[in-house]
């Protein structure tokens, strides 16, 4: 039985869609590329399948090499960690506080928001959370929301702000966004390589038995910032590597909308671009506050109050080759306040609302 079991999994990873879905990815990043638009790796795979999407294409994901790419984006996470950063933390203090006023206002504009485009309540709620898609989806799904309306909400959430982050740093600060994501594998010696994979391994290994919410991300980020912290550990994954994060997780989020119908394309996708627009009017309010006080320069602010998933954050973060230390601390802030918060305040609001 095992056997066949195998080749089950075998011929998965070949079905015919899912080889369609990986070649209109790669197209598209080529076309990008062409066109000379920014993060063809990233950018080019994710307009292609949602194109795609749109247009009644039968898609397959790959979410296992997606989870994979993830454990490298916390991996990398991890290695920034290093003891420096401790030495900055009480400079840091003041606008990491922000984010759980930031967080609390924009769960308190999108509720009633999404409450006016007919969401039930669990849906509206969970809607309107800056979290992660799939620990929105969940927590959703076991109070009672429509899991489709928060997997189109949050993958909307995510790809708008993605798109528009590259356009951002490009037009205001002029960044190129064309440089390498980390060293070539050439360049890293062969024993930081392995105690990436071991670190990376583990730590999603350990993130899994225990059920840790973000786990691809958070375990490798755990134990990677173990070993940088420790003097173990002093690069980050290769540039080779990067980019196939970027362009699988580019792929992931475009291919969210498969199957997607006319109804829910008015219906949630609508709501959520209006969303979005509430969203970065925000961002930007916050990001001012931090850059008038001095807290942190326009880079850094713009994209520590940037509420997109916590994955694609990072990406960017990387290669416009933001304070990652500043970026990174004011993201696992908000996932970790979400994931702690989010359903104790949806009980609090579920009783008033009764």
């Amino acid at each position: 039985m095992s056997n066949v079991y195998n080749c089950m999994q075998f011929s998965s990873i070949f079905h015919p869609w899912r080889l369609a879905t990986l070649a209109l990815a790669v197209s598209g990043a080529f076309l990008f590329d062409l066109l000379s638009l920014p993060l063809p790796l990233l950018l080019g795979p994710m307009f292609a399948c949602l194109i795609a999407a749109l247009a009644g294409m039968p898609m397959k994901g790959m979410p296992r090499t997606s989870n994979a790419m993830r454990v490298v984006l916390g991996v990398a996470v991890g290695a920034s960690l290093t003891p420096a950063l401790f030495g900055r933390l009480d400079e840091m203090a003041l606008s990491v506080a922000l984010v759980p006023i930031f967080t609390a206002i924009i769960v308190l504009v999108g509720y009633p928001y999404f409450r006016r485009f007919g969401f039930d309540h669990p849906t509206a709620y969970y809607c309107s959370v800056p979290g992660g898609l799939q620990d929105m989806a969940i927590f959703g799904e076991e109070a009672g929301g429509n899991v489709r309306a928060l997997a189109l909400v949050h993958a909307t959430r995510v790809l708008v702000i993605v798109s528009l982050m590259p356009v951002l740093l490009t037009l205001i600060w002029g960044l190129e966004l064309t440089g390498p994501p980390g060293d070539p594998v050439a360049d890293v010696p062969i024993h930081e390589l392995l105690l990436m994979a071991v670190c990376g391994l583990v730590g999603w290994w350990v993130a899994a038995r225990i059920g840790m919410f973000g786990g691809a991300i958070l375990g490798p980020m755990i134990v990677t910032g173990i070993a940088a912290m420790t003097d173990f550990l002093h690069f980050r994954p290769p540039a080779e590597v990067m980019q196939f994060a970027q362009f699988f997780l580019g792929l992931g989020i475009g291919v969210k909308y498969a199957g997607i119908t006319a109804e829910e394309l008015r219906r949630y996708v609508a709501a959520s671009i209006g969303y979005c627009l509430l969203l970065a009017v925000l961002s930007v309010i916050f990001a001012e506050i931090v850059i008038q006080t001095g807290l942190a320069a326009p880079l850094e602010a713009l994209m520590a109050f940037a509420p997109g998933g916590q994955a694609e954050m990072v990406l960017l973060a990387i290669i416009a080759g933001a304070d990652m230390a500043y970026v990174v601390t004011h993201h696992l802030t908000r996932v970790v306040l979400v994931i702690t918060c989010a359903p104790i305040a949806a009980r609090l609001l579920d009783r008033s609302a009764k």
